[in-house]
């Protein structure tokens, strides 16, 4: 896929930014450049690759799920709150 500046206007929309026209013809020239990059991943041959590879043996190494006995958090958070109550921020109403 190359970028052009169709392509480009169509980036600068979805993602609400504006790129200086003295700068397009740059950010075209990185963009096809970061898109022939991922594209040299498509020369990996990956057929033989399980799904769930993974560099470890065994496996993601987990930790013991146990709750913590005295869970303060809350508490802690809610008490730099300039306003709070029954475990909740109150803040300004923004609906009209």
């Amino acid at each position: 896929m190359q970028i052009d500046n169709t392509v480009l206007a169509k980036l600068e929309k979805l993602s609400h930014l504006k790129i200086d026209d003295s700068k397009k013809e740059e950010v075209i020239e990185q963009l096809s450049g970061i898109l022939n990059y991922v594209d040299n991943l498509n020369e990996l041959d990956t057929e033989a690759l399980d799904a769930s590879f993974s560099t470890l043996d065994g496996g993601t190494p987990l930790r013991e799920d146990t709750p913590r006995s005295a869970n303060n958090i809350a508490k802690d958070i809610l008490s730099h709150a300039p306003q709070a109550k029954d475990d909740f921020f109150i803040v300004p109403a923004i609906i009209e």
